[in-house]
């Protein structure tokens, strides 16, 4: 039976001060992950959790190092059969359908399982007297919102098709496998509400932590050279259907103001042909060049329906504000007026109401920076390991 982790996540301006790191749990810890295939915000959450529980092994069914963090070239990973495909590794999304047998095919032995989830791994097995917290980003997106996971019916794609065909099974698969948690943690509180309304169980919210370190050395981006000292607005986003990227290149390009987008994926060609002569598009950019590009901009522009939402917190850390959709995460981690202004609808007219808006106000700086280190990762890793070791600690049901 889920049980409600009791954590100490929320946090306010007034404590934001450094917090002394509660010790690592006495017991053993393995951590699975969906696939660890893509650079992105919930493969930050992993490399925080292994900052948490050192030496874990991480556990998930595609992993492409090609094209994941080189930091996961340093932990051991265990994959499940279906990554002996090299076509799965690069186009994860096709694996879809598959992806319930290939989870169930990993099986980690330690006294707690943390899984990292957004729709596969919860359905991971567990020793017999082995325990299960799942952190979870959103309930399965594909499952539950297919129009926005693939940006229109789910009749228009292959990939569509296969889900209308299973969705019942899997819809079936995802509740057991939900409910055969221990305890369980969710990212925002949209998403814990999510969770209530599929999986009828309670989650205590632990929002994600922020961990760039704008300590490290900056990497000047020369195609931005001649912006650098007169700045533009700033999206970091994966170009997918629900991230409404092409409807900020659609914007900018009527009001004329200078817009970076710094992303890969399929909507990348949609969005160039559509973006104006004031619109740079950039991927693969280095750790360096990522916090020159967040030092460079004037504010951050986030548009997409997001269960966290990390970059306004990462523009946070060099006191930029961030302009974005009033839907989800983005509730929970900015505050409105202080840190950013929302804009209620992802259309061309509403983006550009809000970014004068926020043009017209004078941004504290030094207030948004503390409002963005309530958010420190130390805060996320007492809260993981005290979660842990509750459970090591309560009696089996």
């Amino acid at each position: 039976m889920v049980a409600v982790v009791a954590v100490q996540a929320e946090s306010t301006l007034a404590d934001a001060a450094t917090v002394e790191l509660v010790p690592t749990p006495p017991c053993t810890v393995a951590i699975v992950h969906d696939y660890i295939t893509q650079r992105g915000g919930a493969e930050r959450v992993v490399l925080s959790m292994l900052r948490a529980f050192p030496g874990a092994t991480v556990y998930t069914t595609l992993h492409n190092p090609d094209t994941a963090y080189p930091e996961f070239a340093q932990v051991p990973i265990v994959t499940s059969p279906l990554n002996r495909i090299r076509f799965f590794r690069r186009h994860h999304r096709v694996a879809l359908p598959l992806l319930p047998w290939a989870i169930s095919r990993l099986a980690p032995e330690a006294d707690v399982v943390v899984v990292s989830s957004s729709g596969w791994s919860h359905g991971v097995r567990t020793p017999k007297r082995g325990r299960k917290l799942v952190y979870c980003y959103t309930p399965a997106r594909w499952l539950y919102q297919s129009e926005d996971y693939l940006g229109g019916a789910p009749s228009r794609s292959p990939i569509g098709w296969a889900l209308a065909v299973l969705r019942p099974w899997l819809k079936r698969w995802d509740v057991r496998s939900a409910r055969s948690a221990d305890g369980y943690l969710a990212i925002s509180r949209v998403v814990r509400e999510r969770i209530a309304d599929h999986y009828g169980l309670p989650a205590t919210v632990l929002a994600a932590p922020v961990t760039l370190d704008i300590n490290r050395p900056t990497e000047p981006i020369a195609a931005l050279a001649d912006w650098a000292d007169t700045g533009y607005h700033l999206i970091v986003s994966r170009l997918l259907p629900y991230k409404n990227v092409e409807v900020v290149a659609r914007a900018f390009r009527e009001s004329g103001r200078r817009l970076v987008i710094i992303g890969s994926g399929p909507e990348a060609e949609q969005i160039d042909a559509v973006k104006g002569p004031h619109t740079r598009m950039l991927s693969d950019l280095s750790d360096g060049q990522m916090l020159w590009a967040y030092e460079h901009a004037t504010a951050i522009v986030a548009p997409s329906r997001e269960d966290f939402g990390l970059t306004p917190l990462e523009g946070g850390l060099y006191g930029k504000p961030t302009i974005a959709l009033r839907h989800g995460g983005y509730l929970d981690t900015i505050a409105e007026g202080h840190t950013g202004v929302f804009f209620d609808e992802p259309t061309v007219a509403a983006i550009n109401a809000a970014v004068t808006a926020a043009d017209a106000i004078t941004w504290d700086a030094e207030a948004i920076r503390r409002h963005t280190a309530t958010f420190a990762e130390e805060r996320f890793l007492n809260a993981l390991r005290t979660a842990v070791s509750d459970l090591v600690c309560r009696p089996a049901d």
